[in-house]
């Protein structure tokens, strides 16, 4: 808390100094997040927001590249992890609004035919919408203690990803954690489900859709489908040497190539972007205009996330904090072993902030307050910044 206060301070500087107010808001938001990275000593970031005007500030800290000492730039790409999810969402709420699913449809009545489907948790309970906002009941195959054992092996044999239903298969047989509807736990295992349904219904690939309907309409031209190890523009990541999965600590080879697949998110994440991308994407879809038809009602319809987080909900594919010293905040994080990224729209000022950073070092094991604190002290300087003023 009291770096949190520290890194708070400076803001403040920033913000009420009458120098400060004379600089452009790209040398401000250069300052801070150089000032973060001086603070935690993170490889490189990159961080963005928009106004209510739909101004965009994009700027860059670090290195892209340590041993290599190439900088990060604004354009700069890092997976962008759980974030996906609000894009799978939005598609299955683009989907309803076509007619040819429903949230209260089971996912028996469109997946029940495959023949492990009747090996799951609730399987002939859980909904659309319940898989949407985690309240599926279902276990979390990327927590599974066996499928950490074979992401081990597979990248020490440099396998390629687990197709979805085998990445599912890690549940089966599970008992639920809960009836379906009734509680809430995150679940990568339900999402990917998601995208089967979504395949299902529209006879359709996912990531054609998604292209289709958000990457190319919004100009989201930095974003684009994670599947591959080959991914242009990817600054490289670091992770702890003892995480989990195996990963080395280093993500990519010399070749350049990523030395895991990415593909095994999918529609659990599944995007590589930019924090100009992500900024954009959250402010077209938390301000309404994502899709051509009326959402936003559906998309923030959430559930709570815990008896002892009351003011804390889980919508479709976001994350709902009704009531913060900003005020209501909406977004979601994301976070893969050596990247993590942030993406909040603040409601009463008509705000998008979002950074990535490529590590998850001191991050993933909330041994440090950097992902909170940045987020703090970005949308203080972006709501200032926007005319708006902070109490």
């Amino acid at each position: 808390m009291a770096r949190v206060l520290q890194m708070m301070a400076v803001v403040g500087s920033i913000l009420f100094c009458s120098a400060a107010r004379a600089e452009a808001p790209e040398s401000q938001l250069q300052a801070l997040l150089e000032d973060f990275q001086a603070e935690y000593g993170f490889p490189g970031a990159t961080a963005a927001t928009v106004d209510r005007q739909g101004r965009i500030v994009s700027v860059a800290t670090g290195l892209a590249d340590a041993e290599a000492g190439i900088p990060m730039v604004p354009d700069s790409r890092m997976l962008a992890a759980s974030i996906g999810k609000s894009f799978v969402a939005a598609l299955v709420l683009s989907i309803e609004d076509d007619g040819v699913l429903r949230q209260s449809d089971t996912a028996a009545l469109h997946i029940g035919d495959r023949d492990w489907f009747a090996q799951l948790p609730n399987h002939d309970t859980m909904t659309i919408g319940d898989l949407m906002r985690h309240a599926a009941g279902l276990p979390d195959h990327v927590h599974d203690d066996d499928f950490a054992t074979a992401m081990r092996a597979r990248v020490v044999a440099g396998s390629g990803a687990l197709p979805p239903e085998d990445a599912i298969a890690f549940i089966l047989d599970a008992a639920p954690l809960f009836p379906a509807g009734s509680g809430w736990s995150y679940s990568d295992t339900g999402y990917l489900l998601l995208g089967l349904v979504i395949e299902e219904v529209t006879g359709a690939r996912y990531y054609d859709l998604v292209e289709e309907r958000f990457l190319n309409p919004l100009s989201l031209d930095a974003t684009s489908p994670s599947d591959n190890r080959q991914i242009a523009g990817l600054a490289v990541g670091y992770t702890l040497a003892d995480n989990p999965f195996g990963f080395p600590p280093r993500t990519t080879n010399d070749a350049g190539q990523l030395v895991w697949d990415p593909a095994m998110e999918w529609t659990g994440g599944g995007l590589v972007s930019t924090s100009h991308d992500l900024a954009l994407w959250g402010h077209a879809l938390f301000g309404g205009t994502a899709m051509p038809e009326p959402y936003l009602e559906r998309l923030l319809d959430g559930v709570p996330v815990s008896p002892d987080a009351p003011d804390v909900f889980y919508g479709a594919g976001v994350a709902i904090y009704t009531e913060t010293p900003r005020g209501p905040v909406y977004g979601h994080g994301g976070w893969i072993p050596d990247y993590v990224s942030s993406l909040r729209h603040y409601l009463d000022h008509d705000v998008t902030v979002a950074f990535q950073i490529n590590t998850d070092v001191g991050i993933a094991d909330d041994s440090t307050d950097l992902v909170p604190a940045l987020e703090a002290a970005i949308a203080d300087l972006a709501i200032g910044l926007a005319g708006e003023g902070t109490e």
